[in-house]
Formats: C-alpha cells, sequence, structure tokens
C-alpha cells in the first residue's frame, strides 16, 4: 500500500448522501426475499480544498432501507466525520466503528451503522486516491492489474434458461445460480451443470436456506456436478461444526462472507476452514479499509477471495479495486438483472467486456459525478456541512 501523508490532508467539510430506487418489471428473488425494486446510496465527501470522493452505502434489505441510510448518514455519523482530515481512511474506519458501537448496541441495529461506515470508508479512500493521482486500485498496491475476471450473478434457478444464455453472449464463462427456493432445485442445476460448454463454471447460492440436514441432502444430489462453489448453505449464524460438517460432505468448495461482520469474525470463519472462498461485500461490512485486509489474509491463508456485490456502480467499482490489488484467482460478482443504478455509470469506475472487468485508469475510483439520469430515481437527500 501506498504511504499516506496527513501533512497534505485538508479537513472534511462536506457530505452529500443520496437514496435512489428504480422500479423494476421482474423482481429479483432470493430464498428469503424479493427484491420488487432497485435501491442504492451513494454518498460523496468533499474537504476544505474541494477535493471529493465518491461511496456506496449497502441498501438492497430492509425494503425501506435506503431512505434510513440518509437518514442515518445525517443525523448521526456526519457529525462525527466532518472535521476530521481526510489522509488516512483505514484509521477513521476503525474510529467511527468505535465511536458508533454504543448508539448501534442502543437501537439493536449494528448493520446500517456498519453499512454507512463502509461507505464512507469507500469515499475516502476514493477522494485520497484522487488527491494523489493514482487509481485506487494502486493506492492500494502498485502495480496491480486493471483487468479482473467476472462471473454473472442474480440468476434465480427458475429464469437461469433465460438469463445464462444471454449472458454467455455478453461474454461470461462463468455463472452464479440461486437455489433454495423448493425440492427440485437440485435436479434444474444438474440440468443446467450438464447443458454448459465445457470450461463455463456454474456456481450456486442458496442465501442462508437450509439447516445442516437440508443442505447435506442438497450436496449429495448435486455430487458431481462440479460446482465452482456452494455459496452461504447454512446461515451465517450456524455452529462451525455443522459447516465443518458440510464441508466435508460437500465436493464442491463452500464459499460465504457477506454476512461476516468484522476482522475477528473472518479470522474465525478462516481458522475454522470450512469456508475455501471469502466473499466479503465492500458496502456491507468494512469498505477498503476491511475489505482488503480480510482479502489479503485469506489468500496468505491459500484461500479464494471473490468479493460479493449485489448494487450499484460505485460498489461494484471499489470492489473491482480491491480484487485487482489483493490479486489472486478471484472473480468478481457481476449482476446480469437490469439495474439502471448500475448500468448508468457506463465507462465511469470501469467498463465490462469479454468476461472481464476493465478498471478505469483515473485518479480514485474513475467517477466524477453521478450520471445525469438517475435524478428521477432519487427519494432522500442529505447535505451535511
Amino acid at each position: 500500500m501506498i504511504n499516506l501523508s496527513d501533512g497534505c490532508a485538508a479537513p472534511i467539510t462536506r457530505i452529500d448522501a443520496y437514496a435512489y430506487r428504480v422500479p423494476i418489471e421482474a423482481p429479483v428473488a432470493t430464498s428469503f426475499g424479493v427484491m420488487r425494486d432497485r435501491p442504492a446510496v451513494f454518498v460523496r465527501i468533499e474537504d476544505r480544498d474541494g477535493c471529493f470522493g465518491w461511496g456506496e452505502v449497502f441498501a438492497n434489505w430492509p425494503a425501506a432501507g435506503a431512505e434510513h441510510r440518509v437518514a442515518l448518514i445525517e443525523r448521526d455519523i456526519a457529525g462525527l466525520v466532518l472535521g476530521q482530515r481526510a489522509a488516512e481512511p483505514e484509521a477513521l474506519f476503525h474510529r467511527l466503528s468505535a465511536q458508533t458501537r454504543i448508539r448501534a448496541v442502543q437501537c439493536g441495529e449494528p448493520g446500517p451503522f456498519d453499512q454507512v461506515i463502509a461507505g464512507l470508508d469507500i469515499a475516502l479512500w476514493d477522494l485520497v486516491a484522487r488527491r494523489a493521482g493514482w487509481p485506487l486500485r494502486e493506492m492500494l498496491r502498485k502495480g496491480a492489474p486493471g483487468v479482473v475476471a467476472t462471473y454473472a450473478s442474480g440468476i434465480a434457478i427458475d429464469a437461469a434458461d433465460r438469463l445464462i444464455p444471454a449472458a454467455q453472449e455478453a461474454g461470461f464463462g462463468a455463472f452464479k445460480v440461486k437455489v433454495g427456493f423448493g425440492a427440485g432445485d437440485a435436479q434444474k442445476l444438474l440440468a443446467l451443470a450438464a447443458s454448459l460448454p465445457s470450461g463455463m463454471v456454474l456456481c450456486a447460492d442458496a442465501n442462508q436456506a437450509w439447516d445442516l440436514p437440508q443442505a447435506r441432502a442438497f450436496v449429495q444430489e448435486v455430487a458431481g456436478a462440479g460446482l465452482g462453489w456452494l455459496e452461504e448453505p447454512l446461515p451465517v449464524f450456524a455452529d462451525a461444526e455443522d459447516w465443518a460438517t458440510l464441508a466435508r460432505a460437500a465436493d464442491m468448495p463452500l464459499a460465504g462472507g457477506e454476512n461476516i461482520v468484522g476482522q475477528a469474525a473472518f479470522e474465525a470463519a478462516l481458522t475454522a476452514g470450512a469456508l475455501q472462498v471469502i466473499q466479503p461485500d465492500v458496502v456491507k461490512w468494512g469498505g477498503i479499509s476491511g475489505c482488503f485486509a480480510v482479502a489479503k489474509r485469506a489468500l496468505a491463508q491459500g484461500r479464494r477471495y471473490c468479493p460479493h456485490f449485489l448494487g450499484g456502480g460505485i460498489g461494484l467499482a471499489a470492489s473491482g479495486a480491491v480484487l485487482a490489488a489483493v490479486g489472486g484467482d478471484g472473480m468478481l460478482e457481476v449482476d446480469v438483472n437490469p439495474n439502471p443504478l448500475r448500468s448508468a455509470f457506463g465507462g465511469m469506475g470501469g467498463a465490462l467486456g469479454s468476461g472481464e472487468w476493465h478498471a478505469s485508469d483515473a485518479p480514485g475510483l474513475g467517477i466524477e459525478a453521478l450520471p445525469e439520469g438517475l435524478g428521477r430515481y432519487r427519494t432522500a437527500s442529505a447535505e451535511c456541512h
């Protein structure tokens, strides 16, 4: 990581936050719920010298979460950030986590605080890299490549016959299908695996749908399918021994991490050994500071780092930057369902092509402003200064 200096850092003087919702024709289904619109929260911070950075805050759940996150920034967290020097993002990340811990416990809502801090951390890293004139991935690791592999995601098992051919035509060679909806999922997945051309990769995501007997039955039924991984077959709170038992029964790697929170929890998961694919979500916990540290630790432990992401264009660019900086053989998750909050960014922050993500070479994340066409989807905003 390139050394940062606070000698040139001005204090943060402004924070803007924006909530968006885009209506969609086809709801996005998971085993635990259905997204009937596509939300996002984008946040911009600016220092006294006018240098700025963009971040994104997780807002997919609950259904009313996006507007709440904007209010949380405005009423609870902005006051802890304004006036701080925009120099060391990791130090501010840890400081905010400590300062908000009691507030999160008091209201029983640690998730929203973690998510807002993650978005602010991304924005601060973008600001610092922009000020230094470096692409964010190279701020994290000098010489980091600008291209990473991708896979197509957000594919419900019953929509796979339509979405996978479209993703293939778009250049993807790896696909993740959502399962956990019913007893027929295993047979559908086996049929899909058999239909894919040689060399293409099929993964599955149960979104925490099963208990141990159900998950064990599933892995036995799909044995031999050659899955790239099986993601969140058990709830994140399942006993470590349940995870270990399932890992022994499965002939595919187990994956997870989007719902693991905190470096200590990730370290415990790495030590337990059941997860071979580690998937923190940069907008859900950790931002750049936390996820980059987890990713490096995962690779050092011989695991694969494949960041989870299912949001807007800023978070996708941040996820790609971390993946490029950490290296390894990971893949960037790309939701193939329609979402203007992602696609409207076009080449800003990076671009997709031939199964790869090509990161921007501009300073920071390469995003100067939000696309103009998103204004009609805005549902809430806050200006803090």
